[in-house]
């Protein structure tokens, strides 16, 4: 506790971040078996750019960590409320709670990494770090793939990040068919996503009757970024006693805007209510540049 940021970093005796310069594996092997396709993730950060933040009075309700920004489900279960609850009650007056880069990384949620085996007809069986609901997030696209869950030391995992578990199960059924067709989301929305030979981007997205075309048009756009990078260039070192050593934005391998193709978004007209296309974004993107490089077994899989 202090009276500004600085201080209170000051006092806790932070030390600042860094990328580290080891080098560590995804943490699955796929199973055993015969496949006619196999697909093996890294551990990855959200990366969102503001991190935890809550304010509250003593007695009082905390802010949720949302009203800082968004963070692709990062944020979903974050702790800093509760703690700018506590910390209020016990200081008597208002208290802003703030994670730092740091903090926001080992206490964060990450997308659980997966190792799977297909076979041609679709069945198989995907791996993945035991997450609460990654079997179901699985199901819903792809009934034919026996999931198991593994204990693997390390972050904590969540399916409330983007997509996990049925993103990466709709990319390999994708991988089957060898086209991205249209992909359907859960939650509703479609889309589909192709590279262009000088690396462009083309997505079709349909989301019901947008509220606002330019807002749909923005969260696509990132979307295939976010996708984009997944695929080729994001890893995070975590050691075999599940310690996180990439600690910096800037180490977390998400693509820069210099690197980055362009992106073009088509809505498609409907007069259906509106719903998450985004989503159905992220899950074409990453097929479709995953069936652009081959169908490599290893993300990242590296920029071309």
């Amino acid at each position: 506790m202090a009276e500004s940021r600085a201080a209170a970093l000051e006092r806790a005796g932070k030390i600042q971040g860094r990328r580290t310069t080891a080098g560590f594996g995804p943490p699955l092997a796929v199973p055993e078996g015969e496949w006619a396709l196999t697909l093996v993730t890294s551990w990855v950060e959200p990366a969102y750019l503001e991190t935890d933040a809550s304010w509250c009075e003593p007695g009082g309700e905390p802010a949720g960590p949302l009203a800082n920004g968004g963070a692709f489900g990062g944020k979903a279960e974050s702790e800093v409320a509760a703690a700018a609850r506590r910390l209020a009650d016990e200081w008597g007056r208002p208290v802003r709670a703030l994670y730092s880069r740091e903090d926001a990384v080992r206490r964060g949620p990450k997308r659980p990494p997966i190792a799977a085996g297909v076979r041609s007809d679709g069945s198989g069986v995907l791996r993945a770090v035991r997450t609460p609901g990654v079997a179901e997030a699985v199901a819903s696209v792809a009934p034919g793939l026996v999931v198991e869950e593994v204990d693997v030391p390390g972050p904590r995992t969540s399916t409330a990040i983007r997509g996990a578990g049925w993103v990466e199960a709709a990319v390999l059924l994708a991988g089957l068919r060898g086209e991205v067709g249209w992909i359907e989301a859960p939650g509703g929305g479609a889309a589909t996503a192709s590279v262009g030979p000088d690396g462009r981007l083309s997505v079709g997205v349909r989301a019901g009757d947008p509220l606002d075309e330019t807002v749909l048009r923005s969260y696509c756009t990132g979307a295939a970024h976010m996708a984009l990078s997944w695929v080729t260039s994001e890893s995070l070192a975590v050691d075999e006693a599940g310690e996180v050593h990439d600690l910096t934005m800037r180490s977390f391998g998400v693509l820069r805007a210099v690197d980055t193709p362009r992106i073009d978004v088509t809505i498609e007209p409907s007069e259906h209510e509106p719903v998450n296309g985004s989503d159905a974004v992220f899950a074409a993107v990453a097929a479709a540049v995953w069936l652009d490089r081959g169908c490599p077994e290893v993300w990242p899989a590296g920029v071309s």
